[in-house]
């Protein structure tokens, strides 16, 4: 096992409490993860003493806020998700399939998340299984997971799709399995003039039905659906994985990543905050991006989503339903009779940089004895405190 990586100096928590007074304008949503993330394993969420069993060092540890949004507190939120996916692999090829909603859509993304969102898993979904099922690709039920991730490096958004699928899926009698062509999965071509189609005919459904808010009329609409169609839309096929163990390995470096996590963060002063990013239109080029604080917080903040929305979903074969009887039939007709655990890798005990909470676990003073929670520190005033002004803000 690889020694723990030092913590950050400068996390995002420390940028929130020296210029989130600079937000003029916040959802109750981006008001209740400032909170949390600015309270995150602090005094103010309580927390207790940690004694060692062997030389009896103590130390305080501080409760975690546990919101999707904290760099802090994804690697353990990750680590439990895998072991649940661990299970669910497949002795197969695997591919990873990128679906991006064109730019052209993003004021109105901003303007309905929950909506628009919504409506990129189910194009996505439709898509994927109506090209997968006709004869002339691969005539097979198939089954998939799909990640939402809304931001670029540089926090602009840009929302898409991750989809991770096996090489495959049943015949339309659930008799035979059928595999892809190794190294390829579904013409990217079809699959995005399907995409466009099946995406812009969700959102005429939705305008209809009054659920869009930001479009003032019939006409603008129609100007805004007619950019869209104009445009090719992104479909990009990755290199597939090698195999189940490879796939575990993507999946707990991805599933739970958020718009920037504390390692990205270089510097931040009185006026503006710098950060590591990667040019992807320049080859993935390395370099430092700075922007006034109060951009930075505002481009953050456009990547928080609706409470109780689901930014992993399961489609399919792997729907949440009946996924456990389709994976044993697939499982039969693949001759997998090994424990689906023995090609899978132990997923990695950071994500994002950010150290598994499991670390702790040995004292790091005398390097032999455990640390044992012991006397509870209840949540300090503070936090009532620190709610009031970011409610009065």
């Amino acid at each position: 096992m690889n020694p723990p990586r030092p913590a950050p100096t400068l996390e995002l928590a420390d940028v929130i409490r020296r210029h989130g007074s600079l937000l003029s304008t916040l959802t109750s949503e981006q008001r209740w993860v400032l909170r949390r993330l600015t309270a995150c394993r602090t005094a103010a969420l309580g927390g207790h003493i940690e004694t060692c069993d062997h030389c009896r060092h103590q130390r305080v540890a501080y409760n975690s806020c546990r919101n999707r949004h904290c760099p802090k507190c994804q690697a353990s939120a990750c680590a439990r998700w895998m072991e649940e996916r661990a299970a669910e692999l497949l002795p197969v090829e695997y591919f990873h399939v990128v679906f991006t909603l064109p730019a052209v859509f993003n004021a109105l993304a901003l303007s309905n998340k929950r909506v628009v969102y919504g409506l990129l898993f189910k194009a996505v979904a439709r898509t994927l299984l109506e090209v997968a099922a006709n004869p002339k690709h691969l005539g097979a039920q198939i089954g998939f997971l799909a990640i939402l991730h809304t931001w670029g490096q540089n926090l602009s958004l840009h929302p898409h799709l991750h989809c991770v699928i096996p090489g495959g899926g049943l015949s339309p009698d659930g008799t035979r399995w059928i595999g892809c062509r190794p190294g390829f999965f579904l013409p990217v071509r079809i699959l995005s003039r399907v995409f466009r189609g099946k995406f812009i005919s969700l959102l005429r459904r939705a305008w209809g039905k009054g659920r869009l808010r930001g479009i003032p009329d019939q006409a603008a609409f129609e100007a805004l659906a007619d950019s869209a169609v104009r445009h090719d839309w992104v479909v990009y096929a990755k290199p597939p994985f090698g195999g189940p163990a490879q796939v575990l390995k993507y999946l707990s470096r991805y599933t739970h990543r958020i718009a920037i996590s504390n390692r990205r963060l270089v510097s931040m002063d009185d006026h503006s905050v710098t950060f590591r990013w990667k040019n992807y239109a320049r080859g993935n080029q390395a370099g430092m991006m700075t922007l006034p604080a109060e951009e930075f917080l505002r481009r953050f903040l456009m990547h928080v989503v609706p409470r109780g929305f689901m930014r992993i979903r399961h489609f399919g074969l792997l729907a949440n339903r009946h996924r456990s009887r389709y994976l044993e039939q697939c499982r039969i007709l693949l001759g997998q009779n090994a424990d689906p655990h023995d090609d899978a890798e132990e997923p990695p005990n950071v994500m994002d940089g950010e150290p598994h909470a499991a670390q702790g676990d040995l004292c790091p003073v005398c390097q032999r004895g455990r640390m044992v929670t012991g006397h509870q520190l209840e949540p300090q005033t503070a936090l009532q405190l620190f709610n009031a002004w970011w409610d009065s803000s």
